[in-house]
């Protein structure tokens, strides 16, 4: 949106209302700045007031108790110009990022996810990237997981909403004003629901093959990171397509760390059957991962492609044992193996300290 431009009048009320909303003032106070019909440059300053109030623990709280201010601040999120929409949308980002919060801002407005959902589908909005943040945000929770599903599965006049959720995350120029690179971690946490792994997976929509290319996307490790996250959680089903394997020759080693790691635990979702581990085994995927564990720096990611060689090289269960993600261990295997992986962590924090100190 333009800048606004200030005028003798506009600096009055606005000193005036910056005297009324100070820092100390209480949430409610700024309540009727935010209300539709008020002049957009009074919104603007409340709007920066609210989105100040989010970046703390204190504003927070503060807010979370405003349930009306909360709704306002959710129409004002998707009013149009000149409305401060983007100021608003970046508060909910952060209210959204507290997961103490999304039971009052649903609550304050059952409808924010559809509304949102909405803002970031439709290729003009120019904000539509905080909407996408604030989905992704919300979306790391059950709850809200499973009410945008719900929103996103009802069929629509044209297609399914995430079809077209799908769609915009890749098209690059789907929204000139938004790169929508978010759109990534939030099909990611999608992708946490059954009937939402059931669609990626479906053959005949190739969803799959459509977000192979964005594993190697340049531009953002969001977006990169949300991708192999979604097909990280589509490794729990069995059956995924055999696409998945192949990559182009000149595939790069990934610069993220936590994006590699989850590279290397989807692998290791697909070695769950015998069937799984045998085609891992056949496409030679043990010479690139001995060669991936001698040039990783990261410890943690080290220690999971040791975990995924192991698998790869070692004997094959019993009869009955065939699947890993099936097999029920006793408590006290369990508690071993629990206190195993403590140990681990254990001696990895040492040899990340240990890799912090300064020489001598």
């Amino acid at each position: 949106m333009p800048g606004l431009g200030v005028g003798s009048g506009l600096s009055g009320e606005r000193g005036l209302l910056e005297q009324e909303a100070g820092v100390d003032t209480e949430a409610a106070d700024l309540l009727p700045f935010l209300k539709p019909g008020v002049r957009a440059e009074l919104q603007a300053v409340a709007a920066q007031h609210v989105l100040a109030l989010t970046g703390s623990d204190s504003g927070r709280a503060l807010l979370a108790g405003q349930a009306e201010l909360l709704r306002a601040l959710a129409e004002l999120a998707v009013a149009p110009a000149p409305a401060p929409s983007r100021d608003a949308s970046r508060a909910l980002v952060n209210l959204a990022a507290d997961p103490g919060l999304h039971r009052q801002l649903l609550a304050a407005d059952t409808e924010l996810p559809a509304r949102l959902l909405s803002c970031v589908l439709d290729p003009l909005w120019p904000w539509a990237e905080e909407a996408a943040a604030v989905l992704a945000n919300l979306s790391r929770e059950l709850a809200p997981c499973a009410a945008l599903m719900e929103k996103l599965m009802v069929s629509e006049t044209e297609r399914l909403g995430l079809e077209r959720l799908v769609d915009a995350l890749c098209t690059p120029s789907y929204n000139v004003a938004a790169p929508l690179h978010y759109l990534g971690p939030l099909l990611s946490n999608l992708s946490q629901q059954a009937e939402v792994r059931a669609f990626l997976l479906d053959q005949d929509r190739c969803v799959v093959q459509r977000l192979l290319p964005l594993t190697q996307y340049p531009d953002s490790s969001v977006r990169r990171g949300g991708v192999v996250g979604t097909l990280r959680n589509c490794c729990f089903e069995h059956g995924l397509p055999v696409d998945l394997q192949y990559l182009p020759p000149d595939k790069q080693r990934e610069p993220d760390a936590d994006i590699r790691k989850m590279l290397i635990e989807a692998i290791m979702l697909l070695t769950a059957t015998a069937p799984g581990r045998q085609q891992i085994r056949d496409q030679g995927a043990y010479l690139v991962l001995r060669e991936l564990h001698n040039w990783e720096p990261e410890p943690d990611v080290r220690i999971a492609c040791e975990k995924l060689i192991q698998v790869l090289i070692g004997d094959e269960p019993e009869v009955g044992m065939d699947n890993l993600l099936e097999v029920q261990v006793p408590e006290d295997v369990e508690r071993q193996l629990q206190q195993l992986d403590r140990q681990e962590q254990l001696e990895l924090a040492q040899e990340l300290r240990d890799k912090g100190a300064p020489r001598t």
